[in-house]
């Protein structure tokens, strides 16, 4: 079995942090998102990977991700020109994935313990296609299916004014080679893309074997800085604690925390976890850091308190308030001019100096 990750898009919910890099690799828990989603691929087995990429920035993912090998897999690179839809991207694949059965799963997409049960599940049923379905609690926005009374799925439907149920779609999808021929006779929705929601109906309508699993666990689609923030939790609920850089003094620190080599916590700096600190940073006396708080490599923080937020690499903040539910992006400078009492809430792209 071979893996497609989508990583295109031009994730305009998340401007500005996707005016400087793609969506895809916004990191959670100091992880790229995509990173999730190829490491999960390889622990499901799965070594020969195709990355779709997109116009934002795709040197930024080549750069990261290199040939693979570093993670493992063997990775090739396709370009999509335009977006086009999930079915279009997947259709670029096609030569790169031959005869063999695939996996697309979108590179914005986290699924609580991975796809290696549904992988073997595919393949033991011999499925002509498998889809990953999770209840919701507003469909609309959703490729959703239908059911009939035996359960048997009878219709997708992409984004219905009227959901015949409240399971979505998931962004990872298992299939045989066939579908490359209903890809081919699609013809744009009424958004302008090729659904694949559509190929899948096309394949059920022509009689092929189309099996589903419904998610028991979380699943998310991190397409709002809504959504990175809330899997940010989710992935520090469930971090083993590792303390490898050093730590002045060790009542400061509570809860679980990633403390990662040659950072650097101050006697009077607090922590309390969940939480990861990134390589290289280092936290000043005074400074506190609260639950559901990831900050990057190479931080420097001389003042303030963060707590529920995303810090990415090379940033210096030197405030004198707090900031929660935020994200802020590589190598900004955050720092206040005076006293403010109350806390306050950013979405900073890279590169970027704030004074408030």
């Amino acid at each position: 079995m071979k893996g497609v990750i989508l990583h295109g898009g031009h994730g305009t919910r998340l401007r500005p942090l996707t005016h400087t890099g793609p969506k895809q690799l916004i990191p959670v828990a100091n992880k790229p998102i995509s990173q999730y989603v190829l490491e999960d691929l390889r622990d499901s087995g799965i070594h020969d990977v195709a990355i779709i990429l997109g116009d934002i920035l795709p040197e930024k993912v080549e750069n990261h991700y290199g040939d693979g090998s570093k993670f493992g897999v063997n990775i090739t690179y396709l370009h999509q020109e335009k977006p086009g839809g999930i079915a279009q991207a997947v259709g670029l694949a096609e030569e790169f994935v031959g005869k063999s059965s695939f996996v697309v799963y979108l590179g914005d997409n986290l699924l609580k313990g991975g796809i290696s049960k549904c992988a073997e599940s595919f393949q033991k049923e011999n499925y002509d296609a498998m889809i990953l379905l999770c209840e919701v609690e507003d469909p609309h926005q959703f490729g959703v299916a239908e059911f009939n009374k035996q359960g048997e799925i009878i219709r997708l439907i992409e984004k219905p004014k009227k959901p015949p149920s409240n399971f979505a779609l998931t962004g990872i999808y298992f299939f045989k080679p066939v579908i490359f021929k209903m890809i081919k006779q699609l013809k744009p929705s009424w958004r302008g893309e090729l659904e694949i929601t559509e190929a899948i109906q096309l394949l059920m309508d022509s009689g092929y074997r189309i099996g589903h699993r419904k998610v028991t666990g979380w699943w998310k689609d991190t397409g709002t800085i809504e959504d990175i923030i809330e899997v940010n939790t989710l992935l520090l609920d469930e971090i083993e604690p590792k303390i490898e850089g050093k730590i002045a003094n060790k009542s400061s620190i509570q809860g679980r925390l990633r403390i990662d080599k040659n950072a650097t916590i101050n006697k009077d700096a607090k922590i309390r976890g969940p939480a990861v600190i990134g390589r290289g940073t280092v936290l000043e006396d005074g400074v506190y850091i609260g639950p559901y708080t990831s900050i990057g490599n190479n931080v420097k923080i001389k003042s303030g308190e963060i707590e529920n937020s995303i810090i990415m690499d090379n940033c210096t903040i030197d405030i004198d308030t707090r900031i929660t539910d935020s994200i802020i992006g590589a190598n900004s400078e955050i720092m206040t001019n005076k006293k403010r009492p109350k806390g306050h809430r950013l979405v900073v792209g890279e590169n970027a100096r704030v004074i408030f």
